[in-house]
């Protein structure tokens, strides 16, 4: 039987040329952490598509433009009561104005 989880799952996209900083700012919030160990993750890397409209303030790119970025989509699992501070910090150290961040449940099993 299926049960809700205290944990949740975080994916957050971020360019290659920050992810590491990404993993460390999770770990420092305390997101990766699974029994004796700490910092746990996983990445795949992705190609990232966007327009940034008028009033935007691109990291990378210019307005109107369709740009495309090599990105790392980094997943890691975090304490429900650790949650808002995991993103905190991941939009405190985040290049982009609007940072991917996934908030997804878990089960485990009875």
């Amino acid at each position: 039987m299926l049960k809700p989880s205290d944990f949740i799952k975080l994916r957050v996209g971020v360019p290659v040329t920050h992810a590491d900083e990404i993993r460390a700012a999770l770990g420092r919030a305390g997101a990766g952490k699974q029994g004796p160990y700490e910092y746990c993750s996983s990445s795949f890397r992705v190609t990232g598509r966007f327009i940034a409209l008028p009033g935007a303030n691109p990291a990378i790119g210019e307005i109107g433009a369709m740009e495309e970025v090599e990105e790392e989509i980094i997943e890691t699992i975090c304490h429900k009561d650790l949650v808002a501070a995991a993103v905190k910090e991941v939009r405190r150290v985040h290049p982009y104005e609007e940072p991917p961040i996934d908030i997804m449940p878990r089960f485990d099993i009875e």
